[in-house]
């Protein structure tokens, strides 16, 4: 399972995944499940995955060798197109694609299924963020909506329906993404570190802030403890 989580706010976009891939309680590794395009000063293109691993991977592989391919115009490359939203109906294109190709191969099994977001920028564009789903249709984050999910998204998303709004600071949308995850974290074992966080600022079309969130990390577990005594307090002052 996954927890992918993205903001797309005033003054930039956040974004947060886990890393825990399981096929089994026995079998439990870490693999990236964000991935940043960036040509700084010009673009920045992140995308998290979730589901299917073969559909995920070869999907971003795709997108990669499109990419490198001098042949490939603005229809194939996620870095040529003109629009984010064109970067959208490329990635959903390919996602459907690989996603059908692997289900006829698994037609014996139960069919692979994966879903993604994107997020970004262009140099004289508009910050955009998608959610694409298997099929490759996809929706998009709105003033009233500013935030979109993947994965095992229910347990964190109280706290974005009661904090996020488009004014929120980038300072804040990086604690709400945090303690999020770390409801995640607490409610559903096959959510896990480490946790990979990004931040882009609104025109700077390039990555502000990286960084790789490992279990154990001293200000991840502080801001966790704060987060739990809080609603411990909260809850004890609430009188029926």
């Amino acid at each position: 399972m996954t927890y992918c989580v993205g903001l797309l706010l005033n003054e930039g976009i956040v974004l947060l995944s886990d890393t825990r891939t399981n096929a089994g309680l026995d079998n439990i590794s870490t693999y990236r499940k964000m991935f940043l395009f960036e040509d700084p000063g010009e673009r920045i293109i992140a995308i998290m995955t979730a589901g299917s691993l073969s559909v995920t991977q070869t999907t971003v592989a795709r997108l990669r060798e499109a990419i490198e391919d001098p042949d490939s115009d603005e229809t194939q490359s996620i870095m040529k197109a003109p629009t984010m939203l064109k970067v959208a109906d490329i990635v959903g294109n390919m996602l459907a694609e690989v996603r059908a190709e692997i289900d006829e191969k698994l037609s014996a099994m139960q069919g692979a299924s994966a879903s993604m977001i994107v997020a970004g920028q262009r140099k004289g564009g508009a910050m955009r963020l998608f959610l694409i789903y298997p099929e490759g249709n996809f929706i998009e984050a709105t003033e009233d909506t500013p935030f979109l999910q993947i994965g095992e998204h229910k347990y964190g998303k109280p706290i974005l329906d009661r904090v996020v709004k488009p004014q929120t600071s980038l300072q804040d949308a990086q604690k709400a993404v945090l303690l999020s995850m770390d409801s995640t974290l607490r409610s559903n074992l096959s959510v896990g570190m480490p946790l990979d966080l990004c931040v882009i600022e609104r025109d700077a079309c390039k990555v502000t802030l990286t960084r790789r969130i490992e279990a154990g990390d001293e200000q991840f577990r502080a801001m966790s403890d704060a987060w739990s005594r809080a609603l411990r307090d909260g809850f004890s002052q609430i009188a029926l």
